[in-house]
């Protein structure tokens, strides 16, 4: 005869076994499950009553039953055909419940419309736009990225799909409709009128150069192969050409690759360009001016002793906090327009001075209190 049995096992769970007595010995017919609450126990023998049942079969003897006749709707306390249902308990909560995952899909679908918004659906790759939302979140290795989009409530795609989804970047010019994408983007919501230009270098833990990751100049000081990576961004900030040069390029050598191929591809004209010092060199300056290219540069202060020698002859060399004076520099060399007999500084003007550049100084007294010495005094912009 079969019967059911409850045994405690080590885990501290409850298993619900169907066993019988064989020759004066149990013998386990069935394992039907462990339970860790009540609630799960309770199903574990609902479902091992069932299996009993169903094993018991039926004896038999030849005879139909006759269901009794009963009433659709019967007189008071009479039979009928169908009952009413009993009324069903509200659940009761047992035991607290327990978290079988999570993932952050709420932020992957938010960053998934972004990337949608921005135009960058044209590339028409799935894999490329998860490999950019799981960069977004981590920046971490390809190898890692299955793990993000993981986090993320994603099926990732195979390590072997992402490498050759990367090798696909390049021969499936996805940079030129990227690029396309953020043009329109800040052409609709803003203008490009203004342009500001850095660099920055990223580094790789490899042994060996190659014909891009070479050894140069680090801002980190590491000796690490590397690349250089130019951005041109709108004043807001918003990403529009973006140029890979080989580790030991100069960042001054970069700049003017980059503007001419954003404003060729775009047809641009009557652009202003800013950069910082690390751009500033005669060459690049005098290839902006033939592009027709205005630009704001900054620069460093060791001109000014030429720029503003008129200033410290009629006014000293004690300057106010937020002082501007707006003069020329010249473009090689030390010849100035600058007259220094002459008190008032100088107006430039492309036609009467071909030989310098406007130049504004201004003086800021943050951080060197108690000095007032002429070196303070920083040439902040140069432009056409």
């Amino acid at each position: 005869m079969a019967f059911i049995r409850r045994v405690r096992t080590k885990s501290g769970a409850t298993a619900v076994q169907i066993a019988e007595y064989r020759q004066g010995r149990q013998r386990i017919v069935k394992h039907v499950g462990s339970a860790h609450s009540e609630a799960e126990l309770g199903v574990l023998l609902e479902r091992a009553r069932e299996l009993l049942e169903g094993g018991q079969g039926v004896l038999g003897l030849g005879v139909d039953p006759t269901p009794p006749a009963a009433a659709l709707v019967p007189a008071p306390g009479q039979p009928a055909l169908i009952e009413a249902p009993a009324p069903v308990p509200a659940p009761v909560r047992d035991g607290p419940g327990r978290v079988l995952s999570t993932d952050s899909r709420l932020l992957f679908q938010a960053l998934a419309g972004v990337y949608a918004d921005l135009g960058f659906e044209a590339v028409g790759d799935d894999v490329f736009r998860d490999l950019v939302l799981a960069r977004v979140v981590e920046a971490t290795s390809l190898l890692d990225s299955g793990r993000v989009l993981t986090d993320l409530g994603q099926r990732p795609a195979s390590y072997a799909t992402m490498k050759r989804t990367l090798a696909r970047c390049g021969t499936g010019g996805y940079r030129d409709q990227v690029a396309a994408a953020c043009f329109e983007h800040a052409v609709t919501n803003g203008d490009v009128s203004l342009v500001l230009y850095d660099t920055t270098t990223l580094y790789f833990e490899a042994e060996k150069e190659d014909d891009l990751r070479k050894v140069g100049y680090s801002k980190e000081r590491r000796v690490d192969p590397q690349i250089v990576v130019g951005l041109l961004v709108d004043r807001g900030g918003f990403p529009l050409e973006i140029g890979c040069f080989e580790g030991n390029e100069a960042e001054a050598a970069t700049i003017i690759p980059i503007v001419q191929a954003f404003a060729q591809r775009h047809d641009l004209a009557n652009m202003v360009v800013v950069a910082d010092a690390g751009m500033l060199s005669a060459s690049n300056l005098t290839a902006l001016d033939e592009a027709d290219l205005a630009f704001i540069v900054g620069s460093r202060m060791t001109k000014a002793p030429i720029d503003l020698a008129s200033h410290f002859r009629w006014h000293g060399d004690a300057f106010t906090d937020g002082q501007v004076i707006d003069t020329t520099t010249p473009r090689a060399g030390r010849r100035s327009d600058n007259d220094v007999k002459v008190r008032a500084e100088p107006v430039w003007d492309a036609a009467q001075h071909p030989g310098s550049w406007r130049a504004v100084w201004a003086y800021s007294a943050n951080g060197r209190r108690g000095t007032t010495r002429p070196s303070r005094c920083r040439r902040i912009a140069q432009r056409r």
